[in-house]
């Protein structure tokens, strides 16, 4: 699709599309110049770092090295999202307080606005007074980088600030930083301190309030009296921060599934993958794609989390490959008690140690425009930092006080993980990646390759924590929370352990990268030739055929399993075997895309029939339902004729979705009323058989109906008409709903800013199919469009591709690239 701006090519980029169309013609099959399987050919890499930019603004960057490859990337990263990367920047080295106020809301970790601006950066400020990030830099490879992407890394700062440099902060386009004063150029270190922010956030949110406020009884913070907090039980405390856990979960946060298929189920190639990260649409967890290739050497397409310079999602000329929120929490308590008339002073192996204290100071901008200065003292123990909440629930320092250790602070290996990725030659150069290495920080991997092979490793960063270490060393909240017997949605089982024993701290395993880790081999992956796959459960059912056994650490096993995850085995199984009403069997790039893109509900396939005869059974169609007496005979024809689906023209399904929402409460799925209850050996067709006279059944969707009339919604509204987004004044709308609809296409609506938006969901989607011989086959789609620049052509680009379920062709050989109608160049020379 032609953009005016792209049509205009000077005299250079004439003479560069022609010479890369000359050299595409050598025998090549992909961007390398390697045919599949053989010894590259002769494709000469241009001089100078160039882009070339083909439909819907994806950069197809080329150089010589990789350093070349970084200042590519940086420089095309800049143009599309200035704004986000210098915010991020601004958030990692601990200003926001001082250029945007302290009292504004931050998203350090993987929630919407989690915390204040002041709270982000005293964490931050920590971390960099502590010099933690320049030490991991100066570690040799493995648990430092490795050469190859300090090169990247390198070139990436080249290439920002080079952007920045030609454009001019005045000239930003981006009315978001234009003219901003913390809009700056960027060193190696901030490019460092964005990757680890990335890698550790899966304990950011839960606990970094508590970190900062963390005072000893009778202290005060930030000028405000100690209050004191509520003693609860360690039952009680237990089930609230799985409460909270599971509440902060369902308002939105990152997710994913994740589906690789062999040779046994692919039909015309022998193997695919369906890329489907559910991820932020705001900030700086927004994925941004782009191809990079140094002819005979490094070839790879994909989308990485903004600002790193290398592909996290994506596919190379053999393998394809996803990650997936994973159940592993990467962090754990050690609850340690203090010596009551001196509580700075904590109790291991009968001796008394003193706590580590620390000041920590931000600049703050005052109302007045001033700039001030807030200091907190931080203190920390022998097992990490003292925090006194974990997602908002008190964690009170009067007899104990309770440490953190976190499993990715000493993390930059990911960055080793994701450059060795995007070079693997089957699916067992990714397992040996990631055992390797041990830098995913959080997630499973799923992956495809050329041979056949589908993978499902949960091999990542995992505290060493054994089933018998556990409950040899947990507290009474520690097993509550870790065993979970009251089990909720999307809670990890999270350790607290008994500090007052050194034996009860992480011990180190040889055949672990770095200390405190879970030995990998110890770790659950799977290969198999028709499918494995995952939607943030567990790695018990990568493959109902082949139930995966693991230490408990890493996730539940024999539980139910969610909506979502039923729907993706039931997809898989039901297309192998040719069952699902489309033709043939096995998957092809059109059916592939048919399925993630019916927004089919499992919560509907079990439970619709059901809500329609209690509908039914409603005694004059009336229910009295919270002081209100609600007429629900409208809703039962318009969800009777509902076809269980979340697309855009759908009538019903917001009905439905607010009817579930009431039904569920944030509850675990087995806890509805079923009549056929979670059996362990057949997980994924139970729990079902929703009891229809059960009075909550009807009470949720009276309080459905009641709530749709309350905001003048039709009963009947089509989805398209509640859940868009808008974009420069257009709406567009979204199709997709709830993970705890089970519907694959995962979109969260929220507020942002004090307006509709999407939240979370959906956000870079890919399907690559492999053949036996020729170039990767892929099509992909970025929901929320590549830039977040209201005056960018690529804004809402594909955004409005998504709306209308179509996909863009991936061009990833070089006469597919130069074959775009609308190809643009730029030469960095």
């Amino acid at each position: 699709m032609a953009r005016r701006g792209l049509k205009r090519r000077g005299l250079k980029a004439r003479l560069l599309v022609a010479v890369t169309a000359a050299t595409a013609l050598i025998g090549t099959t992909a961007a390398t110049g390697a045919p599949a399987g053989g010894p590259a050919a002769a494709v000469a890499a241009p001089d100078k770092p160039t882009i070339r930019y083909t439909e819907y603004g994806i950069p197809h960057i080329i150089a010589p090295t990789l350093e070349g490859l970084g200042e590519g990337y940086g420089y095309a990263a800049a143009k599309d999202n200035i704004c986000t990367l210098a915010d991020t920047y601004l958030m990692v080295n601990a200003q926001r307080s001082r250029y945007l106020g302290p009292d504004g809301k931050a998203s350090p970790g993987q929630n919407q606005n989690s915390t204040t601006n002041l709270n982000s950066d005293l964490y931050f400020q920590r971390i960099n007074d502590n010099r933690v990030v320049e030490g991991l830099i100066d570690q040799p490879a493995p648990k430092g980088p490795e050469p190859e992407v300090k090169e990247a890394i390198h070139g990436y700062v080249q290439g920002y600030n080079r952007y920045l440099a030609e454009t001019g902060v005045n000239n930003i386009s981006d009315p978001a930083c234009r003219g901003a004063a913390w809009v700056r150029p960027i060193t190696e270190l901030d490019v460092y301190r964005h990757a680890h922010a990335e890698i550790i956030m899966g304990s950011a949110d839960p606990l970094l309030d508590g970190e900062v406020n963390a005072a000893p009884p009778g202290a005060s913070v930030a000028a405000q009296p100690a209050a004191a907090a509520p003693q609860l039980s360690p039952e009680e405390t237990g089930n609230r921060i799985r409460e909270a856990m599971a509440a902060a979960r369902q308002q939105g946060s990152m997710g994913s599934n994740a589906l690789a298929v062999g040779a046994q189920g692919v039909s015309g190639g022998t193997g695919m993958l369906l890329a489907n990260p559910h991820f932020p649409w705001q900030g700086k967890n927004r994925m941004w794609q782009a191809q990079l290739t140094i002819p005979g050497r490094f070839n790879v397409s994909g989308a990485s989390l903004l600002g790193l310079p290398a592909v996290n999602i994506g596919h190379n000329d053999d393998v394809a490959w996803s990650h997936t929120v994973a159940t592993v929490a990467p962090f754990g308590l050690f609850d340690v008690q203090v010596d009551p008339l001196h509580p700075t002073n904590y109790l291991v192996d009968g001796s008394w140690q003193p706590m580590t204290s620390q000041q920590v100071g931000v600049d703050v901008l005052n109302p007045d425009g001033s700039v001030g200065r807030v200091t907190r003292t931080l203190w920390s123990t022998r097992y990490g930092p003292i925090t006194t909440s974990m997602q908002g629930v008190p964690l009170p320092w009067v007899v104990s006080a309770h440490a953190v250790r976190d499993v990715n602070m000493d993390n930059l290996r990911a960055l080793n993980t994701w450059f060795h990725l995007d070079q693997a030659k089957d699916v067992n150069d990714v397992v040996n990646t990631l055992e390797t290495t041990e830098g995913v920080p959080f997630f499973n991997t799923v992956a495809s390759d050329r041979k056949g092979n589908a993978l499902y490793a949960d091999i990542q960063a995992t505290p060493n924590i054994t089933d018998d270490h556990a409950q040899s060393c947990l507290t009474l909240t520690g097993q509550v929370l870790f065993n979970q017997q009251l089990r909720l949605p999307n809670v990890p089982p999270i350790s607290i352990f008994d500090g007052k024993r050194s034996e009860c701290d992480w011990p180190n395993d040889p055949n672990a990268v770095a200390p405190g880790l879970l030995d990998p081999h110890q770790q659950p992956r799977l290969i198999r030739s028709d499918f494995v796959g995952n939607a943030n459960d567990s790695a018990w059912l990568a493959n109902p055929e082949q139930p995966l056994s693991f230490p408990r650490v890493m996730g539940d096993s024999a539980a139910p399993r969610s909506l979502r995850t039923q729907e993706l085995i039931l997809t898989a199984q039901n297309r192998i075997n040719g069952t699902d009403g489309l033709p043939g069997r096995g998957f092809t790039p059109e059916n592939m895309q048919q399925l993630l893109f019916a927004d089919n509900s499992r919560a509907a396939d079990l439970a619709l029939n059901a809500t329609v005869s209690a509908c039914q059974g409603a005694p004059f169609g009336l229910v009295l339902v919270d002081g209100n007496l609600v007429n629900i005979s409208e809703a039962c024809p318009i969800l009777a004729a509902w076809n269980h689906k979340y697309t855009s023209d759908s009538r019903g399904s917001w009905l439905f979705e607010n009817f579930w929402f009431n039904l569920t409460g944030g509850q675990a799925i087995e806890k509805l009323p079923w009549r056929v209850p979670f059996d362990p050996k057949d997980p994924v067709h139970t729990p079902n058989s929703l009891d229809a006279g059960n009075d909550n059944v009807r009470n949720s969707l009276a309080r459905a109906v009641l709530a749709l009339r309350n905001a003048g919604i039709p009963l009947n509204a089509r989805l398209s008409d509640v859940q868009k987004v808008t974009r420069n004044g257009e709406q567009i709308p979204i199709h997709g709903s709830l993970h705890d609809l089970g519907v694959l296409n995962v979109v969260t609506p929220g507020l942002v800013d004090g307006k509709f938006d999407i939240t979370f969901g959906s956000s870079f989607i890919q399907e690559t199919r492999f053949t036996a011989d020729g170039p990767p086959q892929t099509s992909s789609v970025l929901a929320y469009s590549q830039s977040a620049n209201p005056n960018s052509p690529h804004y809402a680009d594909q955004t409005k591709l998504f709306s209308a379920g179509q996909w863009v062709t991936e061009r990833y050989t070089e006469d597919q690239i130069a074959a775009s109608p609308v190809l643009e160049v730029k030469v960095l020379d």
